[in-house]
């Protein structure tokens, strides 16, 4: 396989994500008329590996959702040592301005587009459960930063714990011990973009409603966004494009899903496509056998839809180190039952894997009902 510049930009920047304790995916925004970025990297897994999924995802500036989607069957506790992994780092940026933040909950990931840079910053994060929902289709702002947040929680939250048995402490005071982390952004009074003290859940429905980071890219948007930039808040499972060659490129996330009914149920959550998808595939040029395998698939990978149908998302083929530490490991014990992540509340929501999955690959157990944050 020929290996074009964004293929060689995309392996430059791998090589930096080890290479750095605190790394951002910084892509080069593309031509005025294209939108698809990055390129898709494929390792393997050490012989001698006893790591979560997680442990990989953190190397590769991943979250759960975006490896299990990419990565049908891997196992999220220990993955099979020598079997191979896509790492999707090939996108499709959401269709809207270019300018400050973009949230899209459907893939779990925020896009930054630091002013006058010509650069966007993708970051994997968790967004909140169902019936505690991430805000959609709203256009906020940057109001405040804090270094070292404390959370205070309702009183109809010390309500709703008491009736399960248990007693939240009047507040939760600043430190790696928070359930918001070490440095929080306020994008209005219930809801906030901040850390957390539980890597597990990113790239899951785990919060109360506000976007959770690893420790070291929360650090890295407080340290870079100033208060007042552009905050947009969507849910768009399904990206389309039209590149300046004319190839078109579709990738489907699993939506997320809006009821218990949907959440509870081992059938793929329906997916409408949106107009601007719609008008990039009614086209003489798509294959709609490939459109079709997309739809089904839902592997959050671009894939080229004017391409024959046994065409396969490139991937360009990296070495993982050997001895490469998470950016911030998880303690997980291969095939234990279930996982532990501290909810926004700061109570223990247990997370457990199941097949299919529709909610960011692992489906969470709902815990007790709160406010957003």
């Amino acid at each position: 396989m020929k290996m074009n510049m964004r293929a060689i930009c995309t392996a430059i920047l791998a090589v930096a994500a080890f290479s750095h304790s605190a790394f951002a995916v910084v892509y080069p925004l593309p031509a005025d008329n294209s939108r698809l970025i990055g390129q898709n990297l494929e390792v393997e897994i050490p012989q001698d590996s006893k790591l979560p999924l997680e442990h990989f995802a953190a190397q590769y500036q991943m979250g759960l959702s975006n490896m299990l989607e990419a990565n049908p069957g891997v196992d999220p506790y220990l993955p099979t040592p020598g079997s191979k992994l896509i790492i999707p780092h090939q996108l499709i940026l959401p269709d809207t301005p270019h300018e400050g933040i973009v949230v899209n909950s459907a893939e779990m990931r925020l896009y930054y587009y630091p002013k006058g840079t010509k650069t966007v910053v993708v970051l994997p994060i968790g967004i909140g459960q169902l019936g505690k929902d991430t805000p959609v289709n709203w256009l906020t702002t940057v109001q405040r930063k804090q270094a070292g947040p404390t959370w205070t929680p309702t009183k109809a939250m010390h309500a709703e714990y008491a009736a399960e048995g248990e007693t939240l402490p009047d507040v939760f005071p600043a430190g790696p011990d928070n359930p918001m982390g070490l440095y929080a952004m306020y994008v209005g009074r219930l809801f906030a973009i901040h850390g957390t003290n539980a890597n597990f859940g990113i790239g899951l429905r785990v919060s109360h409603g506000c976007v959770r980071l690893r420790a070291d890219d929360i650090k890295y948007l407080f340290d870079h966004v100033p208060v007042g930039t552009r905050v947009q808040f969507i849910d768009e499972p399904v990206k389309a494009t039209i590149e300046p060659d004319g190839s078109r490129y579709l990738e489907v996330h699993n939506p997320l899903s809006s009821t218990e009914e949907q959440f509870k149920s081992s059938e793929p959550v329906p997916i409408t496509l949106p107009v601007n998808v719609s008008k990039v595939l009614v086209d003489q040029v798509v294959n709609q056998n490939v459109v079709n395998m997309a739809l089904q698939n839902r592997s959050g990978l671009p894939i080229n839809v004017t391409a024959p149908d046994n065409a396969a998302p490139a991937v360009l083929p990296v070495s993982a180190p050997a001895n490469a530490p998470a950016a911030a490991p998880v303690s997980t014990q291969a095939g234990a039952a279930s996982q532990t992540a501290p909810a926004d509340n700061g109570s223990t929501q247990t997370a457990v894997p199941q097949a299919p999955a529709t909610d960011g690959g692992v489906q969470p157990v709902q815990a007790p009902s709160s406010s957003s944050n």
